[in-house]
């Protein structure tokens, strides 16, 4: 049967996908505002184990057809080792489509072009990439690892191996005195990059993080709705992409917006600048509803 360590974490995306958990907890483990692997120790799983997990899910889950490998940064492993898992994956589920993994900044560093390219051949074809910022400050104040154009660089690695990059950004995450810079910056970052995908999220303290301690002391602003909305317009201002599908449905946003870029880019900007100068009649989902 599967076997998994503590709380398992995808993305909203992979709700329907098979979650095989071939490393435990996360490699880095450092940005402050992440408690998701803290109560996990980093190791890669036996190939033994996870054969035997796919074996057994072979046997009972009908019509696999995208699988995601947990934890955190399962990209950071061996590339013989990525290999091994893909090809047992590809020879047991015939319908297989997708696989894909959470990628750092680390784990896109260690990994070199021609690995990705070769374990995208094998069946990892999407990456998903927490940019949470590109505004330098913000970055090291998240303590991300990397600098702006680090994250450009590394990030660009994965497009030179033909792997999809879905991406993400943290609304908020420079507070109200760098908010417009955070916005501009993230968009210039994110167009470098040039992602398939791009979502939101707002950044929220929880329990157990270094972020979560700034909270308690009053060392982090929570940006009202509207000056959240007036953040979401500077960066998608400011976004220079092509064919990318943006997303600002994760549960912490507080207004729900998709669209496909450039196409829907005015439209967007038109919601946006809706919102800002009617709040009281803004469609913002309310804390409830969001879970929190």
């Amino acid at each position: 049967m599967l076997s998994y360590e503590g709380t398992l974490y995808r993305p909203p995306s992979e709700a329907d996908s098979l979650i095989l958990q071939a490393t435990i907890g996360c490699s880095y483990n450092r940005c402050t505002f992440c408690g998701m692997y803290r109560d996990k120790r980093f190791r890669v799983r036996p190939i033994a184990e996870l054969r035997a997990e796919i074996q057994w899910a072979a046997q009972n889950m009908v019509g696999v057809r995208k699988v995601f490998l947990a934890d955190g940064d399962a990209l950071v492993a061996k590339a013989a080792f990525l290999l091994e898992v893909l090809d047992e994956l590809r020879r047991t589920f015939p319908d297989l489509r997708r696989v894909s993994a959470y990628a750092s900044p680390q784990s896109l560093q260690v990994r070199t072009v021609d690995e990705m390219r070769a374990l995208r051949e094998a069946g990892l074809s999407l990456y998903y990439l927490g940019i949470e910022s590109g505004h330098d400050a913000v970055l090291a104040r998240l303590e991300k690892g990397v600098d702006a154009a680090e994250m450009i660089r590394v990030a660009r690695k994965a497009g030179e191996a033909d792997v999809k990059l879905s991406t993400m950004v943290l609304l908020g995450a420079g507070g109200r005195a760098l908010s417009h810079e955070h916005a501009v910056e993230s968009a210039r970052v994110v167009s470098a990059i040039g992602p398939r995908f791009v979502s939101t999220l707002v950044m929220t303290p929880v329990a157990d993080t270094p972020l979560w301690d700034e909270a308690q002391r009053g060392e982090v602003d929570e940006l009202t709705p509207v000056e959240l909305a007036r953040e979401l317009r500077d960066f998608v201002a400011g976004l220079e992409l092509e064919g990318t599908i943006f997303r600002s449905n994760h549960a912490s946003n507080r207004l729900t917006l998709k669209g496909t870029l450039p196409k829907d880019k005015a439209a967007l900007l038109e919601v946006l600048d809706t919102v800002i100068a009617n709040p009281e009649h803004a469609p913002f989902v309310p804390a409830w509803l969001r879970g929190l």
